[in-house]
């Protein structure tokens, strides 16, 4: 059975990450390669960094910032917001990414899923989908519409057809993050992820909920997702206590669920 992932997930507001719930009222929390050093040592699986303001400010990701996070962690690494081009991808494949991740752009040019998988593999592409709950109708049968631009702006898009086409045109991963669950630390929306699930054959990292231990056992035992973003858990000012991803991974191992072992990142 394969390992299931922890992945701290960074929104980066210039150069600090960021805490925000349902993507507004973010508070500050750290310097972004700071804090990456501190995950890593704590032995988090993956890290995903996002430049949350810039495809609404349409300009390019940050990559100086990009590149402080790479010289300090030595486990996956994805980033993503402003990547519009090849050119954005290799620059930031170059500043030491290991994958990017495409959003807002791929709704609105979505070949560059396709152009990105060819030119550099779809183990480096993922697809992340910032979508909310709408009800189910004819215009959204999985009752979910996709959203862009730092969830700002609805595309009429429906969810679970959107992430499906998104790994028929080249993408190795998707990331799907709920919306309503996001920053609540009430749990993931289960049921956006079963209906993910079911169209997948590529790995589905769950994001948007996690609040406790018991949050991710949920997700692992109810869902096949292969990964899930605890960023709340780890960092949060709006946590009474936030966890260790020691913890976190000791909880999930006396659960039964398979997890990457700790230990190995520790200074």
């Amino acid at each position: 059975m394969l390992t299931k992932r922890l992945i701290a997930c960074f929104d980066i507001i210039g150069g600090r990450v960021t805490k925000a719930v349902q993507f507004q009222d973010n508070i500050d929390v750290a310097p972004a390669d700071e804090l990456a050093e501190k995950m890593y040592n704590a032995d988090v699986d993956e890290l995903i960094f996002y430049d949350v303001t810039a495809s609404a400010e349409k300009r390019p990701i940050d990559i100086e910032t990009v590149r402080r996070v790479a010289s300090r962690v030595f486990i996956p690494f994805t980033v993503g917001g402003g990547i519009k081009t090849l050119d954005d991808m290799y620059m930031a494949l170059k500043a030491g990414a290991e994958k990017v991740s495409i959003d807002s752009m791929a709704v609105r040019n979505p070949q560059i899923i396709s152009e990105g998988a060819k030119a550099f593999g779809s183990q480096c592409v993922v697809l992340s989908t910032q979508v909310k709950r709408v009800g189910k109708s004819a215009d959204f049968p999985s009752g979910y519409e996709v959203y862009i631009d730092g969830a700002r702006l609805a595309t009429g898009m429906d969810a679970v057809e959107w992430i499906k086409r998104g790994e028929d045109l080249g993408a190795g991963e998707i990331c799907l993050n709920s919306i309503d669950c996001d920053g609540t630390l009430a749990g993931y929306d289960i049921q956006l992820m079963q209906l993910a699930e079911a169209v997948l054959s590529v790995p589905l990292i769950a994001s948007g909920g996690a609040g406790k231990p018991e949050h991710l056992s949920d997700l692992f035992t109810q869902t096949d997702a292969g990964a899930a973003i605890i960023s709340s858990m780890l960092y949060s000012p709006r946590m009474s206590r936030n966890y260790t991803v020691a913890e976190i991974k000791k909880y999930l191992t006396e659960h039964n669920i398979p997890i990457r072992p700790g230990g190995s990142h520790e200074n």
